[in-house]
């Protein structure tokens, strides 16, 4: 199963401008920015925070078993990415204002979280104390035990970063949800108390991350997403289908609807059966509906044998839910199906069902077929 969140809040601060607020622009950014020398190194950090009540509610009355999670954030125009690097999702330790601020205000807006301060300017709440010798240019303050990070290689791409430690310290209570700060490795320093460091503060020059915001107008705002493992498999009286019915298979849905309210949680069904089914003259039911169930699979075996349910975006392509761990297909007394929760996906928007049926992984015999049949739908609000 997967299901995802949006975020409540996020932001972007600028080294450059200590009091700077940008809560509402459609773009967040990482950035590295210096003179051709490699000195005056600024740098920007990213804020974001998700509420996560509902998902922790269902964890603790064991509804969802070991979760995954996954930052999912999207390309918007990157600069001059060069290297091989890594971006690192951290828990940030303080709360902070996201704030109203554009990062072209003239003049900027201070209200709400920046560089130097937690929830604004005039209230001057500092992310450490104002005694303390960093209290200026801080960045944000986070815990460094538990972390997610990803790698580029070579240029950028849409990010999917397993942050399952940092959620789960937020879960165990060990951190509060403050939300994550993603940034590179090291540290840009403090102007005049000390140099910089790691990716973060050296001179090299790496390039400018840019991601769409939870502002953005586009389809692609940052999400959260929760993947768990939920197959069940209780197949009755129902009889398999064979190696040479699963050569020449055909797949399709029961009952699938043209549209689905956002808040609906489906059982969708699932039917695969041989193309030519052999007549039995001692079973008076139809051989092309009697019911026989797909190949099994385990969470020990993702990837091998098992039926498995992918979700694509109709009108881009993007894949919403890929195969994996939380799309393996279950199987009742009936027939095979899966669980979606309509609330994750975004409303006034067509998705599609794409399957992948795998039998005999491992082996000489081993079959992967795709199906793709227009299994399209609507979430509507």
């Amino acid at each position: 199963m997967h299901y995802f969140i949006f975020p409540e809040v996020d932001t972007t601060l600028y080294f450059a401008s200590g009091s700077k607020n940008t809560g509402l622009d459609e773009i967040i950014e990482i950035r590295k920015d210096m003179k051709s020398d490699g000195t005056n190194v600024k740098v920007s950090r990213i804020l974001m925070k998700f509420d996560l009540d509902y998902i922790f509610s269902l964890v603790s009355n064991g509804t969802i078993t070991n979760p995954k999670y996954y930052l999912n954030m999207y390309d918007a125009n990157p600069q001059d990415i060069g290297y091989s690097q890594s971006l690192y999702a951290y828990p940030i330790s303080q709360s902070w204002v996201s704030g109203e601020g554009f990062e072209g205000d003239i003049p900027v807006t201070q209200e709400g979280a920046s560089w130097d301060y937690r929830t604004g300017y005039n209230d001057e709440i500092y992310w450490v104390s104002a005694s303390s010798t960093s209290s200026y240019k801080q960045g944000g303050t986070f815990y460094t035990a538990s972390y997610g990070s990803q790698s580029f290689a070579w240029g950028t791409e849409d990010m999917r970063m397993d942050v399952t430690p940092v959620v789960n310290k937020w879960l165990n209570e060990t951190y509060p949800n403050e939300g994550f700060i993603l940034k590179r490795s090291g540290s840009v320093g403090l102007e005049g108390v000390e140099s910089g460091s790691g990716a973060e503060g050296d001179n090299t020059i790496l390039g400018n991350f840019i991601f769409f915001s939870r502002e953005t107008n586009t389809i692609f705002p940052p999400k959260l997403e929760v993947e768990w493992y939920d197959t069940t498999w209780n197949t009755g009286s129902l009889n398999p289908l064979s190696s040479t019915n699963l050569e020449d298979l055909v797949f399709y849905m029961k009952g699938i609807r043209p549209e689905y309210k956002e808040k609906s949680k489906i059982k969708f069904r699932v039917t695969g059966r041989e193309r030519y089914p052999t007549k039995s003259y001692s079973n008076t039911a139809s051989e092309y509906i009697t019911s026989k169930y797909l190949p099994s699979g385990s969470l020990a075996n993702i990837g091998g044998d098992g039926a498995y349910y992918s979700v694509i975006d109709d009108q881009t392509g993007d894949i919403i839910i890929p195969y994996g761990t939380g799309s393996l297909i279950s199987c009742d007394s009936t027939g095979n199906y899966f669980n979606v929760w309509m609330d994750g996906f975004q409303s006034e928007r067509f998705y599609k069902f794409e399957f992948k049926v795998v039998s005999g992984s491992n082996t000489s015999d081993e079959t992967v077929q795709y199906f793709d049949d227009n299994f399209t739908f609507k979430v509507v609000k």
